[in-house]
């Protein structure tokens, strides 16, 4: 059944084709009306292509190369202009991610409005009125998912939630305020409606949960005002959301592994959302990047800042051993990054590129596909969303409303023990639990790309990356970055309509 769910998947996205400069042209990804919409089998095909829309390398497999933007690590292959966006040399004409995330964004959309526009004309009676609301449920997170990136990258973009045609292809934006509030009625509408059961006995769809998790991201980075104080009201619902995620099932998986690899991410209790892929036919170069072309190197200010097992840091820990560093540390580290060359139970591979800091990323690599090349393409699922996240949101939220009751310690220490590290001590503060849930997400999220998303809404990336002085690069970040430009040729393309953001 799965096999047959992926060959559909593959022959849907080959009769579905990309948009480009979708604010400048009609979608070309709608087939004739006379062929298509006409059947439950027909929307059925068309919902699996917005699944596969997930599964673009910026939002799958290339992520672990945001962290090249940050603190974490160096990009020396520069993917997406990464090496310019660290050294500060953003512009709104300079391509890369700056213009990749606008589209795949939008090309998304595209196709979640054409799907929505087309179910919502469909008058066959072999589709029940719960199963439409399904169908919209599923396809309105879609689209709520990739608002969430343009809000996020962007601020103020254009709202667009028709298909297309020559008539209105031209769109103003809107405010940042007006983004958000599209995406909680997207994510509210997917809450509502969706399967209320975990993810894991639902065939790899989005449920209930999946939006909230989303849903509580989103709060997470609105629930902080430009000079990065928190709101209370705002947090409230980060809690009651998570509080309801933390009694619906869902658990952290035994070893912290098992949720990157091929052959423990079905039916795992901690993925929440992951992007599916199954081979031959359906793989992506993941164990190549990382294990062989070393697309990510890690800092050596990351790799000093997991602890060593008893808690401490390693300037303060008796049990750190500076002549063997990756003895006696939290677990997560030897799990997460390599020196010199990746290696499992005795079996090694040297990668063909050169490691600019010793390092590389070990945490999405699977044992059995060495040597990695293009030989050996990888299948495994990449994780959006898990419950480790949900608990440190929760801690989080509650800290800033309430403090640290035990409540936050039970969330923070579930985390902390599961990678071999004690309790946190019982006495701290606001302010010093605060900075334990801060590097508690640091680690446990290290390569899943939410380093760039937590240091822009804490507002601390100026500070942050400013201070970095054992990167490959010289950092610079201003003001301005905590937003990017819109790409210039959709401001060029505008007719005047699109203005662009402060300061570029």
């Amino acid at each position: 059944m799965k096999l047959l769910r992926y060959l559909l998947l593959l022959l849907v996205v080959t009769s579905f084709s990309a948009c480009e400069d979708f604010l400048q042209r009609t979608p070309q990804d709608q087939p004739s009306g006379e062929t298509f919409w006409q059947s439950e089998s027909d929307f059925d095909n068309a919902l699996t292509a917005l699944y596969a829309d997930m599964q673009e390398a910026i939002y799958s497999h290339e992520v672990p190369n945001f962290d090249n933007l940050t603190d974490n690590s160096y990009g020396q292959h520069n993917y997406g202009n990464s090496q310019a966006i660290v050294e500060g040399s953003i512009s709104p004409s300079m391509g890369g991610y700056i213009s990749a995330v606008f589209s795949t964004a939008y090309n998304n959309i595209a196709r979640a409005n054409i799907f929505l526009n087309n179910m919502g004309a469909y008058g066959g009676d072999d589709i029940s009125e719960d199963q439409r609301m399904e169908y919209e449920a599923q396809a309105r997170f879609f689209r709520a998912f990739n608002y969430w990136k343009l809000y996020f990258f962007y601020g103020s973009i254009p709202i667009v939630r028709e298909p297309l045609t020559l008539e209105n292809q031209i769109q103003p934006k809107s405010s940042a305020e007006e983004v958000i509030n599209v995406f909680l009625e997207d994510i509210n509408f997917a809450i509502e409606n969706l399967e209320d059961t975990h993810y894991a006995d639902n065939g790899g769809h989005i449920v209930k949960s999946t939006a909230q998790a989303l849903k509580a991201r989103v709060l997470m980075y609105n629930a902080y005002d430009d000079n990065g104080n928190s709101n209370t009201e705002v947090l409230n619902q980060v809690v009651n959301i998570t509080e309801n995620i933390m009694g619906g099932g869902y658990q952290l998986a035994s070893d912290y592994s098992d949720v990157f690899r091929t052959g423990t991410q079905e039916g795992n209790p901690e993925i929440i959302y992951s992007i599916k892929f199954l081979a031959p036919s359906n793989t992506h170069p993941m164990d190549m990047w990382y294990g062989d072309w070393l697309v990510v190197s890690p800092l050596q200010n990351l790799v000093d800042a997991y602890e060593a097992i008893d808690g401490q840091s390693i300037d303060e820990s008796p049990m750190y051993d500076p002549k063997n560093t990756f003895e006696n540390r939290d677990l997560r580290l030897e799990k997460s990054i390599f020196v010199d060359a990746p290696a499992f139970d005795g079996n090694t591979h040297q990668p063909t590129n050169s490691l600019p800091t010793g390092y590389g990323v070990k945490k999405f690599l699977t044992p059995g596909l060495m040597p990695y090349g293009f030989s050996t393409l990888s299948q495994q699922d990449w994780v959006v969303l898990r419950y480790a996240e949900v608990l440190l949101m929760y801690a989080e939220a509650q800290n800033e409303v309430d403090g640290p009751d035990q409540s936050v310690y039970n969330a923070v220490n579930s985390v902390r023990n599961r990678a071999g590290l004690p309790n946190l001590d019982q006495n701290l503060t606001q302010a010093e639990m605060r900075d334990k849930i801060r590097h508690e997400r640091r680690i446990e999220f290290a390569f899943e790309g939410l380093r760039y998303y937590d240091l822009k809404r804490w507002r601390i990336a100026d500070q942050v990356l400013n201070s970095v002085d054992d990167g490959i690069l010289p950092y610079s970040f201003e003001e301005r970055h905590y937003l990017w430009p819109l790409p210039q040729s959709q401001i060029e393309q505008s007719n005047g309509e699109l203005e662009q953001n402060p300061n570029y």
